[in-house]
């Protein structure tokens, strides 16, 4: 009875093991399957994710500096978003992934300038970027030094120089992801795609995609890498918001503008933005007016792709249509700063944009004078370029920006020599 008793235990006891090695199995037959799972989803940028895994492993395999590196790393202070300054002011959200590429001095030719050259540079020259167009808006190109004439505050000033070289461009690519851009966003990217396809060597491009004050993002900083923009163009997606044109417009007109700032070697350099959108302002921080008084202080020029044509164009009994009032502020930006405007009527005509804007930025004079009388510091002066008609008295249009707001600083009396400029 005793061996028939063991027995039965025996076998008792071993059904909850047996049971524990069961589940057991299951699991272990899972867990490479969850794991295959995970790595099919990648995120775009492999190398950006390679270079965080490489980091993650060296820290790692060195335990004994993790304690100092965390004493190092200070707290951070609260903010109200990610994407705003201290103030509440939008500001752009970048990534590390975005990081511009260092800039490499250049000079009028597109060599690289040593480092240890003295280098003269005319300080108190004012540089205008001018399109020649004729009355169907094609470029002219063949215009003489002669036949230009420049007014400051209505007076007359002397040409020094006119220079038709294409110089290196710094320009940025301004989408609008919302939602009244849907049905678009893949032939604008391809049309973006053909535009950053044109860059020459010495042109910089960085890329931002934009809906609301708080959704204006950096995706690809300053970089000369066509790839790099390729891919920062296709992470663009729609998603709904109220659109800040107007800030999205004032945040990237900045950036451009700090590139290579107080730089007088690259002081020629064409700086531009391409904006994409339907013109409909919603929530931006700042107003309309302080815009184009930003503007007047940047020389940027703006290139616009406008899609209006959903708008509403129905006007009320005082105030403008929607279409109206995008109109409006998307031709104004244009004009004031020398730039053009555009407004497809079927997404056909995109291609043709593109290689109009390239043209536009590579088919252009400098035009360099010195004021005869100098503005004041912050003071705002209105500039017209005109040209004189060719022989077959065929009309040529100087299209540049309306003026400029003089920079901050003493100036230097016109009389006085040039200064001596060395890099370090």
């Amino acid at each position: 009875m005793r061996r028939r008793e063991f027995s039965v235990r025996a076998k008792t006891g071993a059904r909850p093991a047996a049971a524990l090695f069961a589940m057991l199995a299951v699991c272990a037959a899972l867990i490479p399957t969850t794991h295959a799972r995970q790595q099919d989803i990648r995120p775009r940028r492999a190398a950006a994710t390679q270079a965080q895994q490489a980091a993650q492993t060296s820290q790692q395999k060195s335990p004994a500096q993790a304690p100092a590196q965390q004493r190092q790393t200070p707290t951070p202070a609260p903010t109200a978003t990610p994407q705003q300054g201290n103030d509440g002011r939008p500001a752009l959200k970048s990534s590390p992934s975005a990081a511009p590429d260092d800039p490499q001095q250049k000079n009028e030719a597109g060599q690289e300038v040593d480092p240890d050259e003295v280098v003269r540079v005319e300080t108190n020259l004012v540089n205008l970027h001018v399109r020649v167009i004729d009355r169907n808006n094609k470029p002219i190109n063949d215009v003489r030094d002669d036949e230009f004439k420049v007014f400051e505050n209505g007076v007359p000033q002397k040409v020094e120089f006119v220079t038709r070289e294409e110089v290196p461009i710094t320009y940025g690519l301004v989408v609008d992801n919302s939602g009244s851009i849907r049905s678009q966003i893949n032939q604008i990217i391809d049309a973006a795609k053909t535009i950053v396809n044109s860059n020459k060597p010495g042109d910089e491009t960085f890329v931002v995609r934009f809906i609301g004050r708080d959704q204006i993002e950096m995706k690809q900083d300053f970089t000369a890498d066509k790839q790099s923009l390729d891919d920062a163009l296709d992470d663009m997606f729609v998603e709904g918001g109220q659109t800040a044109v107007i800030d999205a417009v004032y945040l990237s007109a900045e950036h451009a503008a700090e590139r290579r700032k107080n730089d007088p070697v690259e002081d020629k350099r064409r700086r531009a933005l391409i904006l994409v959108t339907d013109g409909e302002d919603r929530e931006s921080f700042y107003k309309q007016e302080q815009l184009f008084e930003s503007l007047k202080e940047e020389d940027v020029q703006i290139f616009v792709i406008g899609f209006v044509n959903e708008l509403d164009k129905d006007r009320g009994f005082i105030s403008k249509s929607k279409r109206d009032k995008a109109v409006d502020l998307l031709d104004r930006m244009a004009k004031e700063t020398g730039g053009r405007a555009f407004y497809p009527n079927s997404l056909s005509e995109l291609p043709q944009i593109a290689d109009e804007i390239t043209k536009d930025l590579r088919t252009q004079y400098v035009i360099s004078y010195k004021p005869t009388n100098p503005a004041r510091p912050g003071e705002y002066r209105p500039v017209r370029v005109a040209v004189a008609d060719a022989p077959g008295r065929e009309k040529r249009i100087a299209v540049t920006r309306s003026g400029y707001t003089a920079k901050g600083g003493p100036q230097p009396p016109a009389a006085q020599s040039p200064p001596t400029v060395r890099r370090q």
